[in-house]
């Protein structure tokens, strides 16, 4: 179905080809999972197989990739759209229409599918992706979730040979990544599609992969049977790294193949209790902000009802919950740059909202799920200037600044060695979002926003913005993470709220709340439960191991 022969993707002033000497082939019916640590050319890969590299994206492409007999050096993305479906990272970008029901349609009408197969589809498809309710909602007032399923949705109604998807679950959360994952598997295994899939988020995908496609960074592709090849990837999801702690052989990929083989763990566990987290010891919390009765409506719709919130310095709560379930809307209220028709909001005494857009960032950043909306200038070195004067301007009003590091100084702690002269554009997912990260702190808020940041992460990544976390809260600051990532909020986060349907209906210590809810709980908790542990490195700690 899919053939690389040899394949060699250069872009223009890299050092190095992205992917080098590459030959492999993808059978019909194939459900194939790439892997790799961000950057390591997962989304060069993709791209080649329907013509977007190097047509889109320029660069050159030595060696040939057939897709269903097709070259795709001599058909254009436009001559494969009948054949591949893909779905990129950023949903919103792919848009064309205004609703969920147009978008649906879009595709079809382009390939000049009859009108009663397209309302078929349509319909097929909104039920299959839970998307019914939705069907006549504009496509930009739903959630970052509700968008990713309609991204999805777009291409399956098409009903391609082959399903191209990077990060496919990366807005959606546990339960609305699992429909969308039965759905794709349903498509692998009763209509023969070829899925060639990236994901960093691997404990969600790995149990369904028929094969593992691995980059480890140097431009090569290994590839096999997924027991076999993630003993020895530089990546692997928690029950893998489980295994490869405990010595299980062969390696489970799913949490029920893991608690098969956990119960001699479970026993040499058993008493000893999870060690504490190893970070620094935060200041004893003082009140930072404070709301009550908060209410956000849009139109007839409440997404936030009569929400009490109060938040401490020197904690990291994490913000969960279904999509749609308001947390991005009670996040901008907070912040007060978002609607807020009722309650109230104090930090540090002040009202963000009536200090205006300028003076919020002082009382409270704001990292959105889309960091890069926060960077408009054409380099570096201005993002940080601007961040400088912007925090100079704010060393006066109602809320005065104080001397502080400046944002290169804040740059260079949380991801070193990125240059003056780079586009902010050109970063990888970590890095502009350190640079984000960088200019909210140089306004030295007491309180931090951060609305889906692992989105783009891999495992690494994810585990050096937990400690740079864990440093911001040790510094007085009250951090609060929204996110469907529940593996990162078990090793990152102090406190778990979870809201549904526009109202807090838990909250509380992390462990407490995620292990009481199947949807929540981390893949180790559930294999070593009812044992309280919720991450592999707590399991190493407990028994004086060292994790490969």
């Amino acid at each position: 179905m899919i053939t690389f022969d040899r394949v060699t993707v250069t872009y223009v002033d890299a050092g190095r080809p992205v992917l080098r000497d590459v030959s492999l082939t993808i059978e019909e019916g194939e459900l194939c999972l790439v892997v790799g640590r961000t950057g390591s050319g997962k989304s060069s890969l993709l791209g080649t197989i329907n013509g977007l590299v190097p047509h889109f994206t320029g660069g050159t492409l030595a060696g040939r990739v057939v897709v269903d007999g097709r070259d795709t050096a001599h058909h254009p993305p436009r001559e494969l759209a009948d054949v591949v479906g893909v779905v990129g990272q950023d949903p919103l970008a792919g848009f064309v229409t205004d609703t969920v029901e147009e978008e649906l349609a879009y595709g079809m009408e382009q390939l000049a599918v009859p009108a009663q197969v397209m309302r078929k589809r349509v319909e097929e498809t909104l039920d299959l992706l839970g998307l019914a309710e939705l069907r006549a909602e504009p496509l930009l007032e739903l959630s970052g979730g509700q968008q990713q399923r309609v991204a999805i949705g777009s291409v399956l109604t098409a009903h391609p040979r082959i399903l191209v998807l990077d990060e496919p679950t990366s807005a959606l959360d546990p339960t609305a990544a699992e429909e969308v994952l039965a759905a794709v598997t349903r498509l692998v295994h009763d209509l023969g599609v070829t899925v060639v899939l990236a994901e960093h988020r691997l404990e969600r995908v790995a149990q369904f992969a028929d094969r593992v496609i691995h980059l480890p960074g140097d431009g090569s592709v290994q590839d096999g049977l997924p027991a076999a090849m993630f003993a020895s990837t530089s990546i692997a999801p928690p029950v893998v790294e489980l295994g490869r702690l405990a010595g299980w052989s062969p390696l489970p990929l799913s949490v029920r193949d893991a608690r098969r083989q956990a119960p001699d763990l479970r026993q040499r566990l058993d008493g000893l209790g999870p060690p504490p987290p190893v970070r620094p010891e935060p200041p004893a919390g003082r009140v930072v902000l404070s709301a009550t009765g908060v209410v956000v409506r849009y139109g007839e719709l409440v997404a936030v009802r009569e929400v009490d919130l109060t938040l401490r310095s020197g904690e990291v709560v994490a913000l969960m919950g279904r999509n749609g379930s308001g947390k991005s809307s009670l996040l901008w209220a907070l912040q007060g740059s978002g609607r807020r028709q009722g309650g109230r909001v104090q930090v540090d005494g002040h009202d963000p909202q009536a200090l205006g857009t300028v003076g919020a960032r002082r009382l409270v950043g704001m990292v959105p799920q889309t960091p890069a909306d926060l960077l408009n200038r054409d380099t570096v070195a201005a993002e940080l200037d601007q961040a400088g004067h912007d925090a100079s301007s704010l060393a006066v009003g109602p809320v005065p600044t104080v001397g502080g590091p400046t944002a290169r100084d804040i740059l260079d702690g949380l991801a070193p060695g990125i240059a003056d002269d780079g586009h902010p554009r050109d970063l990888s997912e970590g890095q502009r979002l350190a640079l984000v990260l960088a200019v909210q702190l140089s306004a030295s808020p007491p309180v931090l926003f951060l609305d889906e940041p692992t989105r783009g992460l891999d495992y690494a990544a994810k585990e050096a913005l937990s400690r740079i976390l864990a440093d911001l809260a040790a510094a007085g600051r009250a951090v609060v993470v929204s996110t469907h990532d529940v593996e990162f909020v078990a090793g990152a986060a102090d406190r778990v709220v979870v809201m549904a349907e526009g109202e807090i209906v838990a909250d509380g210590d992390t462990t407490e709340v995620i292990v009481a809810s199947p949807a929540f709980a981390p893949q180790v908790a559930k294999v070593l439960a009812p044992l309280p542990y919720l991450t592999v490195d707590q399991v190493a700690r407990s028994l004086h191991l060292v994790r490969s």
